[in-house]
């Protein structure tokens, strides 16, 4: 296993060495029936603000990722690649072999507080959800989002968990000094697609109670309508269901988003549609033939149906990379202080 090179790409060389030591993973497991199945490398991580590479679709710069693998086994994961960084398994033991950079928490802050940070966002949740199962055994997220909170740096979060629930006073805390966003990612409603392809997730409709709930308690939520799957989740009836529900949960804002099969989640998810729909193999491949992305013209089909759905129901498509301020009713009796920022970080 190559604990080298464990970072968020391939090792690069110099610049991107060791992030830890080999000596310092232990592996766990526990006997209870939530982690049946799961191993733990527990890791001390040398860095944990990401550069995003400059070549990434993604509408932000950097990223915290506590997590590598990912429980909730979805079977189109785009994540799956970063496996093979570690000679692991990008199927099976993506789904099993969960990496915990146990400490995140206080590697972040003082990573913050260096004076070559100048308080960049950080988006989370954008490689592995850092609301997986896991989190509800080490529970890194209330550090970090603490971290963040006393230093006033911008942040958003991306999850399909419903954890995140557990921390919404921190974010409200966190609300009333800097700008965070918050979105919870529900590509769909349709209970029998949900369970084959999204099997170690809360079920749609209690991601749509963790966007009710935190609305509720003045949390504007936006929801990622992703992935859209072609040919299984993409009939107009499907689209108009998920848009409505979405709709009626308060979100504040619908973006779609149409599946794409990078290596490494590409040959997972074709072997998962060999087995589960075979008669869509050929159909597949006719789509993606070109690369990872389906075709413009499908996007842009998918994208104004959404749209039109999201405008006859009263919700509008989120502006890019725009990160959402989370409305807090009342202020705590005393704000944390911002602080100096941290440190632009190259990967050693």
């Amino acid at each position: 296993m190559r604990w080298e090179n464990l970072a968020d790409g391939p090792s690069r060389g110099v610049a991107n060495a060791a992030l830890f030591g080999a000596d310092a993973v232990t592996t766990r497991t526990f006997n209870t029936p939530e982690f049946s199945g799961i191993t733990f490398h527990e890791i001390r991580a040398r860095t944990i603000v990401n550069r995003v590479p400059g070549a990434s679709r993604m509408p932000f710069e950097w990223t915290v990722n506590p997590y590598r693998g990912c429980s909730h086994a979805c079977v189109y994961c785009f994540a799956r690649k970063t496996h093979s960084y570690l000679d692991l398994d990008t199927g099976l033991g993506f789904d099993s072999q969960i990496v915990v950079k146990v400490n995140a928490p206080d590697l972040l802050r003082r990573q913050l507080a260096s004076p070559r940070w100048h308080g960049e966002h950080i988006a989370m949740g954008t490689n592995v959800d850092c609301y997986q199962r896991a989190e509800g055994r080490y529970a890194l997220m209330p550090g970090i989002i603490a971290a963040l909170r006393d230093h006033a740096n911008p942040f958003s979060i991306l999850t399909k968990g419903t954890l995140i629930l557990r921390d919404l006073e921190l974010l409200r805390q966190a609300a009333a000094v800097t700008d965070v966003g918050i979105s919870v990612s529900v590509g769909f409603v349709d209970q029998e697609l949900w369970r084959t392809v999204e099997p170690g997730t809360p079920a749609p409709e209690r991601r749509l109670d963790v966007v009710r709930t935190l609305t509720e308690h003045g949390i504007g939520c936006g929801v990622l309508m992703a992935p859209v799957i072609p040919f299984l989740g993409d009939r107009p009836e499907q689209l108009r269901a998920t848009v409505r529900a979405i709709a009626a949960s308060g979100a504040t804002s619908v973006t779609p988003l149409v599946l794409h099969l990078r290596p490494g989640a590409r040959e997972w998810f074709m072997a998962w549609l060999e087995q589960h729909h075979p008669y869509l193999v050929r159909r597949y491949e006719r789509l993606y033939a070109e690369g990872a992305y389906a075709p413009k013209w499908y996007q842009r089909r998918i994208t104004r149906h959404v749209h039109e759905l999201a405008q006859e129901f009263g919700i509008g498509p989120a502006r890019g990379g725009a990160a959402r301020r989370i409305r807090v009713p009342e202020q705590p009796e005393t704000e944390p202080e911002p602080r100096p920022g941290g440190t632009q970080l190259t990967l050693l």
